[in-house]
């Protein structure tokens, strides 16, 4: 006969694999014709582009660049300190298991580490090391069975759980432009290094879309004509909108942005201005949390009932949250003392998690690279200080055996040099935290039903509890039910067993199938 099937279906967003990769970028740069010779580098930055990323059989490729900011001692009497850019593009392949053409993928790129070495006073070899952080997801259509309609006497053992469920997920382009007026007195002669980072990245959901909002915080050192080294930052507005059906503000929503390209340069315009033009490529992603019922196990009585069971990975309890963790430290520097500090490049290395029952324990240390004046060594000296810090974040709904990932922003500082000759650090850093269970679900699929006729028993079977014996076990075992033995044993409790405990088994009433 054919079974007949009550079914629910459900989109679910399974993390495939995820990997750590450290990767080396190398390339040489001439010096421009325009520009003295070097004498040595004083301080190196960049910015990570990446135009293309793709997810292959087997592999992970990715496609960018990373432009380069390098100031420089001048061999020179007249010039000092200067700038370069350069630009070292790269092809990436990384093998990763299991991942398959056409699933999503989740990265984090950032440098960990840049060295420059002067070959000649008109050459200098770079070298980058990347950390790439990937986890691959695939989207899955499953089939949940909840319930047979058709069959006298079957019994099942069912549950419910509440997982996430993906509503959707999509990407769109993001473009921050702006012209940056730099003060009316001052000539801008060329710019020495500039820094990127997004703030204030918020998102709102209307009629299927979602608005992804931000800024991208640009922050450019320059250098005037009279040879004055100067600071100008400026947030910029960046937006998208990605078109998803059925997202709604009570979704979980997850978003990502990407530099793609980055233009930044005089403006031959303005004459005394900076434009700057940053491409995005933005992401967004939407679950929501649904209760589903499924049927775990069945039998029949008086029936053969065999199915099949695939065993589905998927995740649960998934929160996104942002904390703040405010860094208030007054640290000793002599190399500064009483000089001017033109600027501090933060970056931030989490070096232990710790996961308990309802908080979360961050190990990390900021690094803080100081730039400022400095006369015996020509204007500019750079000055490495790692300031550690311990965060904790409370959560009651953070468990010790979830998954979380974190990033870590710097939102905002201060450093101020007091007479003493310390420095006042008051830096603010944006955790942004996803957490999640991941779930395996058994599902039932492929149900074959045949009329038993064979198997006799007893009218009543007395038997002897056993260890991780439950009632379900011992009713399927001898084709009865859970229910008839709780009556015919007067159970107060049927999830209390002991083991040694006796049990009358009583034989199934019903003779055939509807």
């Amino acid at each position: 006969m054919e079974v007949e099937e009550a079914r629910q279906t459900v989109t679910v967003n399974k993390l495939i694999s995820s990997k750590k990769e450290i990767v080396t970028i190398e390339g040489d740069m001439i010096v421009p014709d325009i520009k003295p010779d070097i004498l040595n580098t004083i301080d190196t930055v960049g910015n990570v582009c990446i135009y293309k990323k793709e997810v292959l059989d087997g592999k992970v490729r990715f496609d960018g660049s990373i432009q380069l900011n390098i100031i420089y001692l001048a061999d020179s009497d007249n010039d000092f300190t200067r700038g370069l850019t350069n630009t070292l593009d790269f092809t990436q392949i990384i093998d990763i298991d299991n991942c398959r053409t056409g699933m999503n993928l989740k990265s984090n790129i950032h440098i960990q580490n840049i060295e420059c070495k002067v070959l000649n006073g008109r050459k200098i070899s770079s070298k980058v090391t990347l950390e790439i952080e990937m986890m691959i997801f695939s989207n899955e259509e499953i089939s949940i069975l909840k319930q047979i309609n058709n069959i006298e006497g079957i019994q099942t053992l069912n549950t419910n759980m509440e997982i996430n469920s993906l509503v959707g997920n999509g990407n769109c382009r993001g473009v921050a432009k702006d012209t940056i007026a730099i003060n009316g007195e001052e000539r801008l002669a060329e710019i020495l290094k500039t820094e990127i980072k997004l703030v204030n990245d918020e998102m709102k959901v209307s009629y299927n879309k979602v608005l992804l909002k931000a800024e991208a915080n640009v922050k450019i050192m320059y250098l005037t004509e009279n040879g004055e080294i100067k600071i100008i930052t400026s947030n910029i507005p960046v937006m998208g909108f990605i078109d998803m059906n059925n997202v709604s503000e009570n979704n979980i929503l997850s978003s990502n942005y990407e530099i793609k390209n980055i233009i930044i340069k005089p403006d031959s315009a303005e004459g005394n201005s900076i434009y700057v033009e940053i491409e995005f490529e933005i992401s967004c992603e939407a679950t929501n949390s649904i209760n589903i019922e499924l049927i775990q196990d069945m039998y029949c009585p008086i029936a053969d009932v065999g199915f099949n069971q695939k065993e589905i990975n998927t995740m649960m309890n998934k929160k996104i949250s942002k904390e703040i963790c405010n860094i208030r430290e007054k640290i000793s520097v002599p190399e500064i003392s009483s000089n001017k500090i033109y600027d501090v490049e933060i970056s931030t290395n989490i070096n232990k998690m710790n996961i308990l029952n309802g908080r979360i324990i961050y190990e990390g240390e900021l690094s803080l690279n100081f730039i400022f004046s400095s006369e015996a060594n020509t204007r500019m000296d750079v000055k490495r200080y790692t300031l550690p810090f311990t965060f904790t974040v409370n959560d009651e709904q953070i468990k010790v055996n979830q998954t979380v990932n974190t990033r870590v922003n710097s939102i905002s500082d201060e450093f101020v040099v007091t007479s003493d000759g310390a420095i006042d650090c008051k830096i603010d850093l944006e955790f942004q935290i996803e957490s999640y269970s991941n779930a395996n679900i058994n599902l039932i699929d492929q149900i074959n039903l045949s009329e038993n006729v064979g198997d006799q028993m007893p009218s009543m079977v007395i038997y002897l509890v056993k260890e991780n014996d439950t009632l379900w076990n011992i009713a399927k075992k001898y084709k009865t039910t859970v229910e008839d033995i709780v009556s015919v044993n007067n159970l107060e409790n049927p999830n209390n067993l002991s083991i040694g405990q006796k049990l009358f088994i009583p034989r199934y009433s019903m003779h055939k199938i509807a």
